[in-house]
């Protein structure tokens, strides 16, 4: 008896295995055959299940994605000089707070190039990772031109509009205007 049970069960191995076992390659009957094999669509393709005359996605003109503040000036040698004479809009009567948090930003985001006391000599450039880092106090910067080179970039700093709101960029602009005054003194 404990023979027929040992054989019944290689049997029922065997049988399983090879009813398994197919020399094609797909499948012979898909309920949902796509999703076992994708149908990829281009982004802006015209397909057959959509009306033909409704497009994909594109905002409407002259729109401005929710949070996004425009900079009044454009990312050239003229919009750069103009901005140069732009003066902060935040409250000055907080400015102690807008320092501290200006401080605390700069730390985060440009310490690590610029240096904490914003001589150019960050952690970055003592590890030669970069090169040329100007320090503030050899510059002709203002707070405006400043808010400028964070919202475009400047030769090889790249932009920090994504990382920092409108206001975050004043603050850190402003801080960096007390970094300069004290390199000068």
């Amino acid at each position: 008896m404990n023979s027929y049970l040992k054989i019944s069960f290689v049997l029922a191995l065997v049988f399983s295995l090879t009813s398994c076992f197919s020399d094609k390659s797909s499948r012979n009957y898909q309920y949902m055959p796509n999703m076992y094999e994708g149908v990829g669509y281009e982004t802006y393709q015209k397909v057959d299940f959509l009306p033909s005359q409704m497009e994909a996605g594109l905002p409407v003109e002259n729109t401005i994605s929710r949070g996004h503040m425009p900079y009044d000036f454009s990312n050239s040698i003229e919009g750069k000089e103009l901005a140069r004479l732009q003066v902060s809009p935040l409250d000055s009567l907080s400015k102690k707070e807008n320092l501290a948090e200006g401080a605390e930003l700069y730390n985060i985001y440009c310490a690590i190039c610029h240096g904490k006391k914003g001589d150019g000599q960050g952690t970055l450039v003592k590890r030669e990772k970069i090169l040329g880092i100007p320090n503030y106090k050899d510059r002709d910067i203002t707070t405006g031109s400043t808010y400028y080179t964070i919202y475009y970039g400047l030769n090889s700093m790249g932009s920090y509009a994504n990382q920092l709101n409108h206001e975050e960029r004043w603050k850190v602009s402003e801080y960096v205007m007390q970094l300069k005054q004290d390199l000068t003194k």
